[in-house]
């Protein structure tokens, strides 16, 4: 399909600066392929952080410390930077970007830019002080232990000011994103694990406590990753020089539409969290398990879901702005067909895997052999879910490109409440899997209930050959489970087993399904042209 190359106002105006409109010549599958890249980099090295910390920590009581201390700057990171802000501000942008002059944008970044910061600087001066009290409210069950309780308070403190930077690197994100430079904001992450990996190696051996270092690794990561987007920024000619300004109109217009998406999009970080607040009151290591199965259900989240979700939001709000109804429905019909194409195969086989996974990547040191079993029974109730985590990080921008955030907020309360329903019924007959279980049933209805409004309004409209599509990719993951449980041996052969044993023999395994599922749908007439579509 032709795209629309026409120069706006933005690349006009002032010539002599290096701004440029953003252009529409990127297909998705191009941008989606670039994101998914950078994102798989940054996952694996996410992987090579958690087997460090697991070697040095397991599933210790400092482990525990750790893993609230930084969930809770990185949850507000994935409610405010990368879930309401992003989905508020990105339509804002780009409508200013097709419709504005550079003059108006540069305003813009400048209001924006300061006013976040000022806000964020507060709320992070404010949760260092409460500090102690913060991790009462995310990790009640700590309260039974001083030590522990005050060491997660020293941690906080250290680990919180990473919401004002990481938010602030999330803003750069989300300009060059609007730009269609999607490889930069995709590859940032990796500087946090780079950074968490180096503390574990370089800081921990002076610190009394080996947990302690790894919360300066964390905020050290927030430093980095902030100054490594600033000179893509100044290639671009949209460096901004912030400005507190809640008065501008396109920062009420931002403010207006982050409200109500502080849910909309970041609903299953919210359960996540409550996941561990209960799991604060189990035995000890149930916050670790959690923790270990959900980074294993982040990397294909990730790499598929969120890169989707990455590079359809900025396109579906420049349709929406050209009143393009027609391409607009079938970018939604493109982003759930690519998150079913590649989402189930992943959830299969992190159910058939969980074990080997799990032993090959975190089995050293202080990570046990239950450990590992308890791990295993969270992982599968995460696996079980994946696919509507992913449907979510690509229906709710059918909602936010039309800067309408009320609906996905109402959808997500409603999800919310219903997972505190099935946490209270679940977690006591299932443990710590109860709570991931509890998850993946509300992560179903928020998708669900997404879906029927966008099918509803006529925005989500299914394009021909779903039934087709349907029985490949029901045909393909039946052959490739078939093929994942029959050569993967027994998980605790894998308890034997060298390292390096283990990670080619899993190497070998996920190759094989991969091929085994592509194969099948190669064969049965799916083909990379299907999936081109022009942004």
């Amino acid at each position: 399909m032709a795209t629309d190359d026409r120069p706006t106002p933005a690349a006009t105006d002032e010539p002599g600066m290096a701004v440029d409109a953003p252009s529409g010549r990127a297909g998705l599958l191009r941008s989606g392929v670039i994101v998914s890249a950078m994102t798989m980099i940054s996952r694996v090295m996410g992987l090579v952080r958690d087997v460090v910390v697991a070697v040095l920590l397991g599933a210790t009581s400092g482990a525990d410390a750790f893993f609230v201390a930084f969930k809770v700057p990185n949850f507000m990171r994935r409610l405010f930077a990368e879930g309401a802000f992003n989905q508020a501000f990105v339509p804002v942008l780009s409508e200013y970007a097709t419709q504005r002059t550079r003059a108006e944008i540069r305003e813009l970044l400048d209001a924006v830019s300061g006013s976040l910061a000022v806000v964020l600087a507060l709320l992070t001066a404010l949760a260092m002080l409460a500090s102690p009290w913060l991790v009462w409210v995310f990790a009640p069950g700590f309260g039974r232990d001083p030590a522990k309780l005050a060491l997660t308070a020293d941690m906080l403190r250290l680990t919180f000011p990473y919401l004002l930077l990481i938010s602030l690197t999330a803003f750069s994100g989300s300009v060059l994103n609007t730009w269609n430079r999607f490889a930069v904001p995709a590859f940032t992450p990796v500087l946090l694990n780079l950074s968490l990996i180096g503390a574990a190696v370089l800081l921990t051996p002076w610190m009394s406590n080996p947990a302690m270092g790894l919360a300066w690794g964390v905020l050290i990561a927030g430093c980095a990753q902030l100054m490594f987007q600033v000179p893509f920024l100044v290639r671009l000619g949209l460096l901004p020089r912030p400005w507190p300004r809640f008065s501008h109109p396109g920062v009420r217009r931002v403010m207006t539409l982050m409200i109500p998406a502080l849910f909309g999009v970041s609903v299953a970080q919210i359960n996540l969290l409550l996941d561990t607040v209960l799991a604060s009151l189990l035995v000890s290591g149930s916050v670790s398990w959690l923790y270990y199965s959900d980074r294993l259900m982040e990397l294909p989240l990730g790499v598929f879901g969120v890169a989707i979700g990455t590079v359809i939001l900025p396109a579906l709000s420049k349709r929406h702005v050209e009143q393009s109804r027609e391409h607009f429905a079938r970018m939604l019909d493109w982003a759930v067909r690519a998150v079913l194409l590649l989402g189930l195969p992943a959830a299969l086989a992190l159910a058939v895997l969980a074990e080997p996974l799990l032993i090959s990547l975190f089995h050293y040191g202080a990570m046990t052999e239950n450990d590992i079993v308890m791990a295993a029974m969270s992982l599968r109730a995460y696996a079980f879910g994946l696919v509507a985590f992913m449907l979510i990080k690509v229906l709710a921008p059918g909602f936010f490109a039309q800067q309408d955030t009320k609906t996905p907020v109402k959808v997500a309360t409603m999800a919310m409440a219903a997972n505190m329903v099935f946490n209270l019924a679940l977690v006591w007959p299932l443990a710590h899997a109860g709570l991931a279980l509890a998850t993946a049933l509300s992560g179903f209805m928020n998708a669900g209930c997404l879906g029927w409004l966008l099918r509803k309004r006529g925005i989500l409209v299914f394009q021909a050959g779903w039934g087709r599509f349907a029985i490949q990719l029901g045909g393909g993951c039946l052959c490739m489970g078939i093929a994942l449980w029959w050569f993967s041996p027994d998980w605790r052969v894998w308890l034997d087993w060298s390292v390096w044993h283990r990670a080619g023999h899993l190497a070998g395994l996920v190759l094989g399904g991969a091929g085994v599922y592509f194969a099948w749908l190669a064969a049965t007439g799916v083909r990379l042209r299907h999936f081109r579509l022009a942004a």
